[in-house]
Order: structure tokens, then sequence, then C-alpha cells
């Protein structure tokens, strides 16, 4: 987790090959691979660099936490390149650094990644130390230390940035009482808390084959890979607990909450009950988003940033939970303009949920989202994480070439529809982090550490 100058240069070598990968999206071919142990990747093959990116994803992550235990899983992604093995900390980072290998692990809210790049030449040590890592991480005294110190500090900050303040209470007004409520990196009481078991426990129950997309992208073939993923992946356990989180909606509607801070500019976090990634109309949603709040052009930019210049920036968009489907918003603004800004975001969810868009916007917006789509596709490691996304949703290994009809296919009638279904003003909750003028809040500051 710690990064030194020589592993930035390290990495910067790695980034830099990165840019050379560009296929067109057209000419992938996803290629399935199984191992003879049972062990399963996708696979784009590009043999004209000399360049191997492997992405792994489970289910679980932060949400899977004990709520004892909040930001277990975000301490060991910072710890898995602390040392594995026979190598102490000191050790396996300079062993990444000699490679020029980068590796990293990171702890979302439903899933756990690890990603690894390396050089064609290297890529036998890289593939043994991501191995080793996952497999015998040491957890060792001296690196958690550290980085339960870094953590904690990460925590400190964030109870002075505004951004923070807001969307860490947005998500506890969303969710009181469920796990997409707490904060995926702890309070300074669990993280010190946290032991040596409990981090070689998470990884025992959540590092499991049955529980594991895999993807790879880079010079390699099929054949060779299928070795690979044994020599890696082939003796984690095979099963534990399975992925248990019960599904929920939003529990708050239409609260106004502040948190007072004497700063110039207020914050501002909204957004109530979405859908989720599977529901039929995502794509309708998609299309919908790109219109209300796509950035420059939008419904939103146009009447709040250009024609009022209450913002530098205005988003709103969906969050595709495994359990939950939401919306969730943002701005900032000077302290006397926020009642404005609010009340405008009101008038146009409102507006957009009872009319929907034109047949302008319609046909722009899907322009602009089948056209801007292979820009997804820049480097490597962009591709490996659609690849193991399309898995995470079992789209499919054609959804690559699929995807524009989906979205041609969508009508008019159905973005209507679709808008009265989920765009709802009065259901949105505001937290304004600032000193904001002439609003008042509904409900008090439930924050806590």
């Amino acid at each position: 987790m710690m990064l030194k100058v020589r592993e930035v240069i390290a990495l910067n070598i790695t980034l830099c090959l990165f840019l050379i990968f560009t296929p067109h999206v057209e000419a992938f071919e996803i290629k399935q691979v199984t191992s003879s142990r049972g062990i399963k990747a996708w696979l784009v093959e590009d043999h004209k660099n000399p360049l191997i990116t492997m992405q792994f994803v489970v289910r679980g992550g932060s949400s899977m936490d004990p709520k004892n235990r909040t930001g277990l899983s975000h301490l060991v992604s910072g710890l898995l390149d602390e040392g594995a093995g026979n190598l102490d900390s000191k050790s396996f980072q300079a062993t990444l650094e000699k490679n020029s290998i980068s590796l990293s692990f990171n702890a979302r809210m439903d899933s756990f990644s690890g990603t690894l790049s390396t050089l064609t030449e290297t890529r036998e040590e890289a593939f043994n130390l991501l191995g080793l890592a996952i497999r015998k991480p040491r957890f060792d005294p001296q690196p958690t230390l550290r980085v339960k110190s870094q953590v904690a500090a990460g925590l400190r900050a964030s109870k002075e940035n505004p951004n923070k303040i807001a969307g860490k209470l947005w998500w506890q007004l969303a969710f009181p009482g469920h796990a997409y409520g707490r904060s995926k990196r702890g309070t300074p009481a669990t993280i010190a808390s946290i032991t040596r078991e409990d981090m070689k426990d998470y990884v025992k129950r959540n590092l499991i084959k049955d529980n594991i997309s895999i993807s790879v992208v880079g010079d390699i073939t099929a054949g060779e890979l299928s070795g690979v993923l044994d020599d890696v992946f082939g003796e984690l356990p095979g099963s534990s607990s399975k992925y248990q989180l019960s599904n929920t909606r939003v529990q708050n509607s239409g609260e106004i909450v502040i948190v007072e801070r004497d700063i110039p500019q207020s914050v501002v976090i909204f957004g109530h009950d979405g859908i989720k990634r599977d529901d039929a109309d995502w794509y309708a949603a998609t299309i919908l988003f790109e219109i209300i709040a796509g950035g420059f052009g939008s419904r939103l930019t146009k009447e709040i940033r250009e024609k009022r210049g209450l913002t530098y920036g205005v988003a709103a968009y969906p969050v595709p939970l495994d359990k939950a489907g939401i919306i969730v918003g943002s701005v900032s603004t000077v302290n006397d303009r926020v009642a404005e800004s609010i009340r405008l975001i009101k008038d146009i969810w409102r507006k957009f949920g009872e009319e929907g868009p034109t047949t302008d916007e319609m046909q722009n917006a899907k322009d602009y989202i089948n056209g801007s789509f292979s820009l997804r596709f820049t480097n490597s490691k962009t591709i490996v994480g659609v690849l193991n996304a399309l898995q995470r949703f079992k789209l499919g290994k054609n959804y690559i070439e699929e995807r524009p009809n989906l979205i041609a296919k969508v009508t008019l009638e159905d973005l209507r529809r679709v808008a009265k279904r989920i765009f709802h003003a009065d259901s949105l909750t505001f937290v304004i982090v600032g000193n904001p003028v002439d609003i008042k809040a509904t409900m008090p500051s439930p924050i806590s550490d």
C-alpha cells in the first residue's frame, strides 16, 4: 500500500504500456478458458505488445464486513501486497519494483478485486507474486500497523472534507441498519480492533474458487493461461459461506439534512431509490440519465450551470448495487444559492418524470452513448474491468457487439414510461454540508463515526 518513489517509476513504465493497447471494439474476440482444475477466465489475446493484465473479482466486498469490523475488506486490500509466503513487505515490494510489476487490490461495496500488470518477460514472477498474495498473505505486525495508521489518518481527514461528510451521511440515511449504510473504510475503533486472525479469516472466506471471476488481456495464449490459472488460483478453497445480504431499498424520502460548516460553498448530495442492473428498463434508464445529467448539454447542466452559473458541475447517475438500485447526484454552490439550486433540481426532476425527453434528446443521447462506448477500451486495465463487469452481471461474451442495438431499440414511449417510474422529485433526499441560506432541515443530522 505504501507507494515509494521507485515504485512510482515502475508503475509509470507499465502505465505507458497500457496506452499502447488500443484494439477496436469490433475486433474483440473474447475466449473462455477453463483450466484442468476447473478455473475459468475470459481472455482477449493481443500479441502486438509484450504486456499482460489480469484482474480477478470476488463478490462480497465491504458489505460483508462484520458490523464490529467495518473496514476489514479495505484493510485487507491494503495489505495483500505487503508480504506473502517467504517474502516480507520489503522483499515483496522490491521484487515488484525490480520486475516493473504493478499489483493492486481494491475493496468496493459489493466486490473485492486484484489487478496485475506485467511485461511478458516477467510474467512468471508476476503470477507467482499474485498467487502468494492471495493464498499466503503474511499480515505482519509492522506493515499492518503502518497501513492501519494510514487508514486512520484518512478517516480523520474525511471528517474535515465536506464531500466525504455529505456522502457518508447520505448513505447512512438511505440504508440505516444495513451494510450499505456503513463506511467501507470503517471507523478508528473498528480498524484498531481488527486482528491478524480477522484478516486471514476474511481471505479464507472470500477468496474462493466458486466466488471468483477472472479476466485477462494481452500477450498470452489460451493454453498458456490455462496453466497460469491453476498455478495462481488452483489452491484456493473451493467454497465457503455464500455471499448473503438482504435486498433493500432507500429508507428515507424527501428529507433535507444540514450539517453546518463554516465554509463559503455548500456541498449537496441528493438521491432516491433507483433500479438494479438486471432490470429490464436499464437501457432506457441509461439514455434518460444521459439526457438529464450526462454533462454538457444535459438538462441539469444547462439550467444550473450554463444559464444561471450556480455551479461548475452538477451530476446524477444510477448506482447498480447487488442488493439495491439507487440514484445519486451532487452539486456544490455558494451558500446563498443552495436553496435555488435545490429548487431547480427538483423542478427539472419533476418535469422529466412527468413528461420524459423529446425525440431530439433521445436521438442525441443514443448517438453519444453508442459513439462513445469504444472510449472505454483505451487500455488493458479498463478492458479487464469491462470483461469482469460482463461476467458479474451475466451479460455474455457477445454483449459488446449487442449493446448498440440494445440502446437503439429503446423507443420514446419506453423512455417516457421509465421516466415516470424512476424520477420522483418529492422523494429526493438532500444532504447539505455548509452554511446554506434560506433553507430549513426537515430532520436533524445523525452523523456518527
